[in-house]
């Protein structure tokens, strides 16, 4: 999930463009990069900051929820088992586990309704962008979303290699 190298070159893209409008509607590269920056520099993770908010010299990023560290531990794991995978589809509710199932169940409700909102800082020509925590939620299937993956639990180095990638 974390590596952009081993991703298929349909998520490639997808996150690619993703990036790029998202940093044009920032914009520029450097906001972008400069608001993910402030969010790494939150400690222990900027998703359980309990203000909901963070701020870069450029931009803004909140949230209309709180995330407790709990639910946030799930999410963690989740995204840890399967950092490595070249499939961002997967189903995250899937797992041998009953007792780890109904644990993933209880954070994607409780997660579904967060929406994040990006805004530029002192530029009226700039829209910014919004996104959700997960891209699918329907029966007994669940699929993060990849933005939100990277941009809560990637490296910086693969926020650039997306907005880097040639096509």
């Amino acid at each position: 999930m974390c590596n952009f190298d081993k991703q298929n070159d349909d998520t490639k893209l997808l996150i690619h463009l993703f990036m790029k409008k998202s940093a044009d509607a920032l914009g520029g590269t450097n906001f972008l990069l400069k608001l993910i920056e402030s969010m790494k520099e939150q400690k222990p993770n900027a998703l359980i900051h309990k203000n909901r908010f963070i701020k870069s010299d450029e931009a803004t990023i909140e949230w209309n929820k709180t995330v407790f560290k709990d639910k946030f531990d799930v999410l963690e794991e989740v995204i840890r088992s399967h950092k490595s995978s070249e499939e961002t589809n997967f189903n995250i509710l899937e797992n041998e586990s009953a007792k780890k199932a109904k644990k993933i169940l209880n954070m994607v409700k409780t997660l579904v309704p967060i929406e994040f909102i990006i805004t530029p800082l002192g530029s009226s020509e700039q829209s910014g962008f919004n996104f959700k925590v997960f891209d699918k939620v329907e029966n007994n299937f669940a699929s993060l979303n990849p933005i939100f993956v990277a941009m809560f639990f990637c490296s910086t180095e693969f926020t650039k290699k997306a907005l880097k990638l040639k096509l």
